[in-house]
């Protein structure tokens, strides 16, 4: 692919990169603001995901059904999401319409946060953390995360919780926006075919007058100690159980090892607990999923069966993840490794993939890597890489949660 990365800074400190690629039929663009639930106070734990909901409720210029009619006009596929260490708005278009999208993004990015939106609004919150109070996985990951981080703000949920959102105030999430959704703390990135100097000469007309806020993240410590808890629930008929421990951090080299890692203990097709409890009819669920992030990462397995069975299903995850360094071959890594690597290709086809790696690689790292270069880390890692991996984080200690059906 004939790709080609660019990079300018405004002067009040926001970020541009593109990689732009001429044979693109599709241009896609991205606004990425560093900041979700870990970077808000407890007492308005939920304010970063409730602020993306507003930013669709309309601006100065703009209604709400006019971002909609205009975002449909130029066919524009978009959308938004928070999680715990970001905010991205973002777009696919036609090439002909990537300053039209560009300009509706920016707009939106600045909103009118009337008070009659957000009340209105704080009810479609609540009713969608009641929603997630229904999905056993979010229930238990929810509490998993809490018990697991402790004091530090990864522990935060994103949706918030019922008492913050209802507590929260319009005023609160006026001077939140003000500190986080500043022009230092933003990155647009860009991928297809684009014009990068019209993008950044766009880029300065539209946000060349956003402030600069120093906004930065605490990061925080927290300890790492073996915890378990188990709730029950009326409402569920199976066994639930998740388990989290300490992986690398994004900008940890070793994290294309744990993501390999990951993926022999639990991926979706022949890993070592789809093979031990999916195809033997233990488990419904069964997998093992790696999250880097900023300053810190984690391990997550995850199953689902007959309560009967959970503890004969458990000890089967405990065993297979205690005896994973000594099992390890190399034909698990090679099977494992171009599985990984053609997701990660398949992703970055598209200019909506690469727009998405792009924008979280300088959201995390602040530099750029091809996805050749990526592919080619992937392709390096050894099985005593993996092992090596292991003694470092060997999957302790471990946080520990059930969910249970109510006790009859």
């Amino acid at each position: 692919m004939a790709v080609n990365f660019q990079q300018a800074t405004l002067r009040n400190g926001l970020t541009i990169i593109a990689e732009t690629d001429p044979a693109a039929h599709s241009a896609a663009i991205g606004y990425f603001v560093r900041t979700g639930s870990r970077d808000e106070r407890s007492a308005v734990m939920g304010v970063s995901h409730f602020l993306e909901h507003m930013m669709f409720k309309g601006t100065a210029k703009r209604t709400a059904e006019r971002l909609n009619r205009d975002f449909d006009a130029i066919g524009a596929k978009n959308n938004a999401y928070t999680s715990q260490e970001m905010t991205c708005f973002h777009a696919t278009v036609l090439p002909e319409f990537l300053p039209v999208a560009n300009e509706i993004l920016a707009d939106m990015l600045r909103p009118a946060l009337r008070e009659e939106d957000f009340t209105t609004e704080k009810g479609v919150i609540l009713e969608e953390i009641a929603m997630y109070e229904d999905n056993p996985f979010w229930v238990l990951y929810e509490k998993a995360m809490e018990r697991h981080y402790g004091a530090h703000p990864l522990s935060h949920r994103v949706l918030g919780t019922s008492r913050t959102i209802t507590a929260l105030t319009a005023a609160q999430m006026r001077d939140y926006f003000r500190a986080r959704y500043s022009a230092d703390n933003t990155v647009v990135a860009v991928a297809g075919r684009a014009d990068f100097a019209a993008v950044a000469e766009q880029a300065q007309s539209l946000c060349g007058t956003w402030e600069r806020t120093g906004a930065v993240r605490d990061h925080g410590t927290f300890r790492r100690d073996d915890a378990s808890f188990e709730t029950r629930d009326e409402k569920v008929n199976r066994a639930y159980a998740l388990m989290l421990t300490e992986a690398p951090a994004m900008d940890d080299d070793r994290r294309y090892a744990a993501s390999l890692l990951a993926q022999v203990l639990g991926g979706a097709d022949n890993s070592r607990m789809h093979w031990s409890l999916i195809e033997t009819g233990l488990a419904e669920q069964a997998e093992a999923a790696y999250d880097p992030r900023d300053g810190v990462g984690d391990f997550l397995v995850y199953v689902s069966c007959d309560p009967d069975r959970l503890d004969e299903v458990w000890k089967i995850v405990e065993r297979q993840a205690d005896e994973l360094a000594a099992t390890l071959t190399e034909d698990d890594l090679a099977r494992i490794r171009a599985k990984v690597a053609t997701g990660v290709t398949l992703a970055g086809e598209r200019p909506g993939g690469r727009m998405q790696r792009l924008g979280r690689q300088w959201m995390y790292l602040g530099r750029y890597a091809t996805l050749e270069e990526e592919l080619a880390r992937i392709n390096a890692v050894t099985v005593d890489d993996l092992r090596a991996l292991l003694r470092e984080f060997p999957l302790r200690p471990r946080t520990v949660g059930r969910l249970l059906p109510a006790a009859k």
